[in-house]
């Protein structure tokens, strides 16, 4: 390296939200780095920022996340405190993240990706197809509710935030009788006991960069640059190129039911989208291949044909 390596006396500060995934994802970054750079676990720093999405009554309040102030809600005091310096980097799940970043801060290091498949969790019963008529599935993405509503319109769909374990307990206060969570998340935390069954992605399509971890700098850290490069997964950055590309064209904020993944194959890239209504009305989708370096440019190509395919009116609802 051209830079200094962090030291006991002077650790890299890593920055994240509390929830035990959200820690579990920093302790995956530093102990990549640990052992990219023969560093000691003493040369980095986890700091814990609490961010307003972690507001237990909004939490407690199960309202849509749009109606709480959409993504930014978990990365506002994060990337704050990474613009005045409290931390040198800072660890995200890439679902949650816009796919525009604030001036002075660059997102361009991915680890390697996990599970991309959602999982369904119930105390009760077996899979989406087992849930009698009328059961309450609780679920706050605007994406898997609409989905739901498309597959199964006879549930009743009802907002359910939270961490995992916050989840978990409300599926036993019977506020539900069935949730989902990626199956990333729950690997990440040792809980695939949890898992009922995991949907496959031609049964369901994921979010946007689901089973992802993004890590985020400033653009002016020489340092930062140097050491995330050495654990920078290739291959991930490339399927994200161009999901985020489409997301993007579409709308990128957390007020549209969109789904989105790229995956590779030897020197080609495919890349399956879906839109919906927030009611499961409507559901449009594409599936396209492109050169792996043309990722980016398919995605954005995908996201305004099928903004055309919709036509005038098929997002009316954001506003309404």
């Amino acid at each position: 390296m051209t830079t200094d390596l962090p030291t006991p006396a002077s650790p890299l500060k890593i920055g994240t939200r509390g929830s035990p995934l959200a820690l579990a994802q920093a302790y995956e970054t530093r102990s990549r780095l640990m052992a990219a750079f023969n560093l000691p676990e003493e040369a980095f720093e986890i700091v814990v920022i609490k961010t307003t999405g972690d507001d237990r009554s909004l939490i407690d309040a199960d309202k849509p996340l749009k109606e709480l102030g959409g993504k930014g809600l978990f990365t506002k005091e994060i990337e704050e405190d990474m613009l005045t310096g409290k931390i040198d980097i800072a660890v995200h799940s890439m679902k949650d993240m816009p796919v525009e970043q604030p001036p002075g801060l660059v997102l361009d290091t991915y680890l390697p990706r996990e599970d991309v498949r959602d999982a369904f969790v119930s105390l009760n019963h077996d899979s989406l197809a087992a849930l009698p008529e009328g059961a309450r599935v609780g679920s706050s993405s605007l994406r898997r509710r609409a989905q739901l509503k498309a597959r199964r319109p006879d549930l009743q769909v009802v907002e359910f935030r939270g961490n995992v374990q916050t989840r978990m307990k409300k599926l036993g206060d019977g506020v539900a009788d069935a949730t989902f969570l990626a199956m990333a998340g729950l690997r990440r935390l040792g809980m695939e006991e949890v898992v009922k069954s995991a949907i496959e992605v031609e049964d369901v399509l994921p979010a946007v960069a689901q089973g992802a971890i993004g890590i985020e700098r400033r653009s002016d850290d020489s340092r930062a640059a140097e050491m995330l490069a050495a654990i920078h997964d290739v291959q991930t950055g490339q399927r994200l190129a161009a999901e985020r590309a489409f997301l993007a064209g579409l709308d990128g904020s957390c007020e549209t039911p969109i789904a989105g993944l790229a995956e590779l194959d030897g020197t080609m890239l495919r890349l399956r989208g879906e839109i919906l209504r927030p009611d499961g009305s409507e559901v449009l989708t594409a599936d396209r291949t492109a050169p792996i370096e043309d990722g980016a440019k398919l995605g954005a190509e995908m996201a305004a044909d099928l903004r055309a395919e919709a036509g005038e009116g098929f997002f009316d609802w954001i506003t309404s």
